[in-house]
């Protein structure tokens, strides 16, 4: 079952935990072993794991990539948005959780998120449930 979640982000550059939604659609699928596979069907979004138990967390992640990707290097791509394109690229489109009991099997600090980086934008964001 292929689900697709609407995310509407509200800055420029963001991390949303989106766990609970993804959750959300692994109950909806019955399943309860298996693999939950997400993907970001944007070239300048990404999806990864990481904590989300504190929030200053998300906000290292993003003065870090900040730090490393300038926004004032001489790209050649005319939209403005390259730092975005790069970014993306470094998380990657996609994840998989392991799936266990009907419950995405993260651990204990772990969420999922979606990373924007050239907002803010109405976004999807694909989740597929298979049984295994």
């Amino acid at each position: 079952m292929l689900q697709t979640l609407s995310v509407r982000t509200n800055t420029r550059i963001e991390l949303l935990d989106l766990t609970s939604q993804v959750q959300e659609v692994v109950s909806q699928s019955g399943v309860t072993e298996g693999l939950c596979h997400v993907f970001v069907p944007h070239t300048t979004a990404a999806v990864t794991i990481n904590e989300n138990a504190d929030p200053a967390v998300k906000a290292d992640i993003l003065m870090v990539m900040n730090k490393l990707i300038s926004e004032q290097e001489p790209y050649r791509h005319q939209e403005g948005n390259s730092p975005a394109h790069v970014k993306a690229s470094l998380i990657g489109p996609q994840i998989t959780v392991f799936v266990t009991k009907g419950r995405l099997a993260l651990g204990t600090w772990q969420g999922i998120y979606f990373c924007e980086f050239d907002g803010p934008r109405s976004r999807r964001l694909l989740v597929k449930v298979v049984e295994g």
